[in-house]
């Protein structure tokens, strides 16, 4: 549920008291009063407003709203691939502000998935190689990448297409790519922006069912961006967003 911090007259707690919070409660992510501003010509432009939310561990949940709604621009602030005008950003205990450009490209690479709707394949490597990208850049041992990019490229269903490039596959089997790609590492979480945006309806119930299953049988945690109805109806939790603002947070069994 959106949480606004700070009571008033409560002492304010420093970022230690914070992080020892964090990492002992459900929530693997959590903003703080973050607001995101740009500058449009003489216009600033409030793409996010004083937002605070928390994610547990396990969610399936959906940001939903209009264009303009700041859906995308809280999953680049979450994902370290923007940073708040104000607020904080914590995930898994770790303030991101605090973090250098180095923890931070670590961070995304070990603790965070990735999943976009223009896929973002590497066009000259395989399947298997797409997939096998990240766990590579982390130095895993070769016995390891292949045991685990086999185990996962099986998981979603392209068992016989690991050494299919992405032009040789369809765009549900591309986006399949990209979900093994995200979960390979086994991240603190996945965030998909609109994943189901380039795939006709039933590829992308497909898609939604294979990310339903992973999220329940292995407890992997999503958040969406999307303004897919098939999206919005599967979420357990569904976050509405008007004007960078949190207009209704559902949680839904």
């Amino acid at each position: 549920m959106a949480r606004h911090a700070g009571a008033a007259g409560r002492k304010p707690k420093n970022d230690i008291m914070r992080a020892m919070e964090t990492q002992h409660s459900p929530h693997i992510l959590r903003l703080e009063n973050v607001t995101k501003t740009y500058q449009q010509g003489k216009v600033e432009v409030r793409a996010v407003d004083d937002l605070s939310l928390a994610v547990d561990r396990g969610d399936f949940a959906a940001l939903c709203g209009p264009s303009g709604s700041g859906k995308t621009t809280v999953l680049n602030l979450i994902g370290g691939l923007d940073v708040p005008s104000s607020g904080k950003v914590w995930l898994e205990g770790q303030d991101l502000a605090t973090l250098s450009r180095a923890k931070l490209s670590a961070i995304r690479r070990d603790r965070i998935g990735f999943v976009f709707q223009a896929y973002n394949l590497i066009p000259v490597m395989t399947a298997y190689e797409n997939a096998e990208f990240v766990l590579k850049l982390q130095g895993a041992a070769e016995r390891h990448c292949r045991d685990r990019v086999m185990a996962i490229l099986k998981e979603v269903g392209l068992e016989g297409l690991e050494h299919r490039r992405p032009d040789e596959m369809s765009g549900g089997q591309q986006q399949r790519v990209a979900i093994a790609r995200a979960i390979v590492t086994e991240p603190a979480i996945v965030l998909a922006d609109e994943p189901t945006a380039n795939v006709d309806s039933v590829t992308a119930d497909a898609l939604l069912d294979l990310m339903q299953a992973l999220n329940r049988h292995n407890g992997v945690t999503f958040l969406f961006s999307t303004h897919d109805q098939r999206v919005m109806d599967r979420a357990h939790r569904l976050i509405r967003l008007h004007d960078g603002k949190i207009d209704k947070d559902e949680v839904r069994n």
